[in-house]
């Protein structure tokens, strides 16, 4: 999945920016969601628009951390 369409399917699920949005329902395959989120985090120009957390629900390694959920902020829109 390409950064545009990760976007656009964070925004299906959050219905706005800043809202936090379980890895999970991205409907990916485990192994996938954990190897894409990962490349996004370690390029400092989508990392910093990117927020993950460590709540309730099923654990993805991001860069070597269990991570929960997502969020975006809408000022990703300026690199898309």
């Amino acid at each position: 999945m390409r950064l545009k369409e990760a976007v656009e399917k964070y925004l299906a699920l959050a219905g706005t920016y800043g809202r936090p949005v379980p890895i999970a329902q991205f409907a990916l395959a485990h192994a996938d969601a954990e190897k894409m989120f990962s490349a996004f985090d370690e390029d400092y120009h989508i990392s910093r628009y990117f927020h993950f957390s460590n709540q309730d629900g099923v654990a993805f390694d991001i860069n070597a951390f269990p991570q929960t959920h997502l969020s975006i902020d809408s000022e990703i829109q300026a690199i898309l």
